[in-house]
């Protein structure tokens, strides 16, 4: 019972650590309407739109970069996340050896 309360505990200080370290990375995604910087936990630093696109009549275009854009970065920022923790390889989830 208590090994598997500090092994609950180091996979704590784990997910800690790499918490902070993603905080420091950043991914930015840019297409022809936006532009998107999110670090590496996944929440958004700049969101920028770009002015040509703001008319009515490119609404559905500027609707859809969006959504690629957001699309694209949290991708990004996962692939970041898998190789800071491949990198790292202190990762040792109990059971899965």
């Amino acid at each position: 019972m208590f090994n598997k309360l500090k092994q609950y505990s180091d996979l704590r200080k784990q997910a800690s650590t790499l918490k902070n370290t993603m905080a420091q990375e950043t991914v930015e995604v840019e297409n022809k309407a936006v532009k998107i910087v999110m670090d590496g936990n996944q929440e958004i630093k700049t969101f920028e739109l770009k002015p040509d696109m703001l008319s009515p009549d490119k609404k559905n275009e500027l609707e859809k970069n969006i959504k690629e854009a957001f699309a694209d970065s949290i991708k990004k920022a996962q692939r970041k996340m898998a190789m800071k923790m491949q990198q790292s390889g202190d990762f040792n989830f109990p059971g899965m050896k």
